[in-house]
């Protein structure tokens, strides 16, 4: 595979490497009528940071976009700390989990 084959994770903008744990996001939940809507290619990592911060809810309402999901303050807060690491970097989700209501 050449770097020109290795996918971008739209959130992050940094390289997926091959053996790196890698998702599909639905765009819009798939319990919130999104089974069928748009995927995109995410670092695991990354995949995880957008389901701490936010409830299935607020993704089908008003982040159903990769624009909207970078807009989010914590996950731009994530994604300045995860640019700063190596494309292969893994870790456990920084900053805990959302609050639940």
């Amino acid at each position: 595979m050449t770097t020109s084959d290795t996918p971008i994770c739209p959130l992050c903008g940094r390289p997926i490497p091959p053996d790196v744990p890698q998702s599909l996001h639905h765009l819009i939940p798939r319990l919130k009528g999104g089974k069928n809507g748009p995927v995109v290619l995410l670092h695991h990592l990354c995949h995880k940071e957008i389901h701490a911060a936010l409830t299935e809810a607020e993704l089908a309402r008003n982040f159903n976009t990769v624009e909207a999901l970078r807009s989010h303050p914590r996950l731009a807060r994530f994604i300045d700390w995860v640019r700063q690491r190596p494309p292969g970097f893994t870790s456990r989700t920084p900053g805990g989990q959302r609050k639940r209501r």
